[in-house]
């Protein structure tokens, strides 16, 4: 429901308050650009600025005009303590701004405007196993589309359509409320390698699609033995509404292997339009290779590229390890991976989270910072696995903000960071699954609080998915597309 500027409410709070709603409705449908904020802070002071103005309007404002949202103090927006925020607490919120009148709180121990957020009105939480998946693109209609699925990709531009993305190197178009029948869109097999852990890994659309029509894709070529292994590859094709344009294949980056599995591997932008690259060691047990180590590698690493260009890709500024000595590769931006199978850029703070697949006991999840070492093969997640003369010390690693033993699963399945509306307990936390246990957990990105286990579920889990409206989208193997509701 949207705020409507009535007569009554212009009489009510004077010409003045319609000016600053004016305002601040077009600050809500301007781009963001502020920092993110934490989770404290006074009732009314959605921005935590430390005072209530018109500003504070913004956040509601922007989810009345379907506008991404952005970061708020939890709670401090909702003025009613009502559970939610609507065209009541925008209300209140420019009352108190023009007027200096104090809403009298609905809400038990709700705070009044200006005042500290006390216990009468907590942050909510996510409640454990209170969650569910709810159909969104079923299997019955997929048809052959339904597997073996390994992405969903909204198409930019086009609301009701998307792709069906699988690891056989098939790609349909489907619609969103399935008005139309799946539609071959794309198919790279014969470029691919397809079985176990092999074949087309990931597909993402550049951020400027709608203008230069480019859609990237990492797969594998093939392993037969590792005498024979060929690299894994980072492409470019051309896309059109009509469908892929096969013969614009061209290799940006090709990753040298050494066996079958083990090849990560997963593509993201930032807000900069750089491509980030998620990459396993190359596979054997224990990194036999040592690659999550090695500097001079680009296995077991997260890479950053700046793919803007024609033909190939430059280094960004500011990767950490470019033009340093010792042959160490440009392109990394974090190292220390066994598996990163699945990662994810926030598209408001840019912060990069992944699933690292483990080997004997532990399955992790990482806030991947610029530069860090998240510590594999010296551990796998924070316990001792290979100590040699290669590791550093504990203290300068980065060990996994959670991490899950091998009773609850066997391949974790990062996921996204929760932008939505209908669930504002998870605003911002990070959703991941386990892909054979098929189990959903939720970690919150701004404390060290454990995990919250959101269901059980009876699926293969191979990816999520961010949806345009910040909901999520749970991606199964052969069994279609769900949202999770609560």
């Amino acid at each position: 429901m949207r705020m409507q500027i009535t007569p009554r409410l212009a009489a009510a709070f004077g010409a003045g308050l319609v000016a600053l709603l004016a305002m601040v409705a077009l600050l809500a449908i301007a781009p963001w650009s502020g920092d993110t904020v934490a989770d404290t802070g006074i009732q009314g002071d959605t921005d935590c600025s430390g005072g209530v103005n018109a500003v504070d309007a913004l956040w509601p404002l922007r989810l009345m005009a379907d506008a991404p949202p952005i970061p708020e103090c939890i709670g401090a927006g909702d003025i009613d303590c009502g559970g939610s925020i609507d065209e009541a607490d925008v209300t209140a919120i420019l009352r108190f701004a023009v007027t200096g009148e104090n809403t009298v709180p609905q809400g038990a121990g709700c705070p009044a405007i200006g005042e500290p957020l006390t216990s009468g009105s907590p942050a909510p939480t996510p409640l454990e196993d209170a969650y569910s998946l709810t159909p969104l693109i079923s299997a019955n209609y997929l048809g052959e589309a339904a597997e073996p699925m390994i992405k969903y990709v909204p198409i930019t531009g086009r609301p009701n359509e998307a792709l069906a993305v699988l690891q056989s190197g098939l790609i349909y178009r489907v619609a969103v409320d399935e008005s139309f029948a799946p539609d071959p869109w794309g198919d790279v097999s014969d470029l691919l390698a397809f079985g176990g852990e092999e074949g087309l890994l990931s597909l993402a659309f550049s951020p400027e699609y709608e203008t230069d029509s480019r859609v990237y894709m990492y797969y594998t070529i093939g392993c037969p033995s590792p005498s024979t292994c060929n690299p894994t590859v980072l492409a470019r094709f051309t896309g059109t509404p009509d469908g892929l344009q096969e013969n614009t294949h061209q290799t940006i980056l090709e990753i040298p292997d050494i066996r079958e599995n083990h090849n990560g591997g997963d593509i993201a932008f930032d807000s900069n339009g750089y491509l980030y690259l998620s990459l396993g060691d190359g596979g054997g047990s224990g990194d036999p290779s040592d690659a999550g180590q090695d500097l001079t590698s680009l296995r077991g690493k997260v890479l950053r590229l700046d793919v803007s260009g024609e033909n190939g890709y430059a280094i960004p500024p500011g990767n950490p390890f470019a033009g340093g000595t010792g042959g160490n590769k440009d392109e990394i931006f974090a190292y220390g991976f066994r598996n990163p199978f699945r990662m994810t850029v926030d598209p408001v703070t840019d912060d990069v989270w992944l699933g690292d697949v483990g080997q004997d006991n532990w399955e992790e999840v990482d806030r991947v910072d610029i530069g860090g070492n998240y510590g594999w093969d010296c551990y796998e997640a924070d316990a001792e696995f290979e100590i040699d003369d290669q590791c550093a010390a504990a203290s300068t690693m980065e060990f996994p903000r959670a991490a899950y033993a091998h009773g609850q699963g066997q391949a974790v399945t990062g996921g996204v960071i929760y932008r939505g509306d209908d669930m504002p307990e998870l605003y911002g936390w990070y959703l991941y699954a386990d892909f054979y246990s098929g189990r959903i957990w939720a970690v919150d990105t701004e404390s060290n609080d454990p995990p919250v286990q959101l269901m059980e579920s009876a699926y293969n889990i191979p990816a999520f998915t961010l949806l345009p409206d910040g909901e999520v989208a749970v991606v199964t193997y052969d069994s279609g597309v769900f949202r999770l509701t609560d």
